[in-house]
């Protein structure tokens, strides 16, 4: 199991850290959107979760629970800069597709057969 960061995401969120003033680093989470797509959702972590686990790459610590686990092992955050667009994107592994946008994602195995699993 793993979580990775970018050097450049690395400073970026080092920098993003230091100037709230407080962080013990941040949390790489996902949510359902959709009928079956899910989107990264970044906090800052305070005080990390129940049975959240901790990845530390760079010099900095990614908080992840274990629901979105299943989706973002392996993932590696990279920070970029295009013209005059910049932020998070994710080397994700898991992820079959993904919408015009970027910020819909799906995996394998989605998000419906994790649920149908659980009731089986």
């Amino acid at each position: 199991m793993s979580v990775s960061v970018t050097n450049e995401a690395a400073t970026h969120i080092e920098s993003y850290l230091r100037n709230r003033g407080v962080g013990l680093g941040i949390r790489l989470a996902v949510k359902t959107t959709g009928c079956s797509g899910l989107t990264y959702v970044l906090e800052p972590v305070d005080e990390p979760g129940e049975g959240d686990l901790k990845f530390s790459s760079r010099g900095v610590d990614v908080y992840v629970d274990p629901k979105s686990l299943i989706y973002v092992d392996g993932t590696e955050m990279d920070y970029v800069k295009r013209g005059l667009s910049e932020g998070f994107e994710f080397k994700n592994p898991n992820q079959v597709g993904e919408c015009g946008c970027g910020c819909l994602l799906y995996t394998s195995p989605s998000p419906r057969d994790v649920e149908e699993s659980r009731m089986a």
